[in-house]
């Protein structure tokens, strides 16, 4: 019987380009190629979308700053004015100086015209409305219509105590119009005022009643 030959091993061929002592990995499956992540063409969002502003920005204007809203002209000069807050007597005193002054200079420039007179009180009858401080509110309707008598006593004419007493009524009679419109201004004005008011403390109510609740529970807890 004839037996198998020892045949010795056979050695590997290494390529022709690679170098001597060089190992061959043996030929297996190709491993798949994992995808590299770019970034998108849009500056960081994907979809090709712009860079994403800060929350809340708002509009944002060519330079990059976001937009304010424009005030009108009129409110930014009712900001500028003067803001006193006047006692009850001192809303009263303004009010009268104010109109002796004026019905003095109507006298003096117009011949005490009583249109002039008149149209020059509801400005000051709004004044004394909302310089008065909120505490003493209901005295503006009332300081409004003295501060009108004091006013009409230069433009009223006649001679004497008793002459000029009697002009000064029948002004107050013929011209009721304009003390009765100032009167309704200051009204008015103090009207919003005292709701305003009124709501500002119920809305500061509302906002401490919780608080002072659970306080006084815990406090009856321990």
């Amino acid at each position: 019987m004839e037996q198998p030959r020892n045949r010795p091993p056979q050695r590997r061929r290494q390529p022709s380009g690679a170098p001597l002592g060089t190992a061959v990995r043996p030929a297996g499956p190709a491993r798949p190629r994992q995808p590299v992540a770019r970034p998108a063409a849009g500056g960081g969002r994907p979809g090709g979308a712009g860079p994403v502003g800060k929350p809340g920005g708002g509009p944002r204007r060519p330079g990059g700053r976001p937009g304010r809203r424009s005030v009108p002209p009129v409110l930014l000069a009712l900001r500028r004015l003067p803001s006193p807050r006047l006692t009850g007597l001192g809303a009263g005193l303004f009010a009268c100086c104010a109109m002796f002054v004026l019905g003095c200079l109507d006298q003096l420039l117009l011949g005490g015209s009583p249109v002039a007179y008149g149209l020059l009180f509801l400005p000051v009858s709004a004044l004394t409305a909302l310089w008065v401080r909120s505490a003493d509110l209901v005295t503006a309707p009332i300081a409004v219509p003295i501060a009108f008598v004091v006013g009409v006593v230069p433009i009223a004419g006649g001679g004497g105590f008793g002459g000029r007493a009697m002009a000064v009524i029948t002004a107050l009679a013929v011209h009721a119009g304009w003390l009765y419109g100032g009167t309704l201004v200051a009204g008015v004005i103090t009207s919003v005022r005292k709701v305003r008011q009124m709501g500002r403390r119920q809305r500061g109510a509302a906002t401490t009643g919780p608080t002072a609740t659970g306080t006084a529970t815990r406090a009856a807890q321990r």
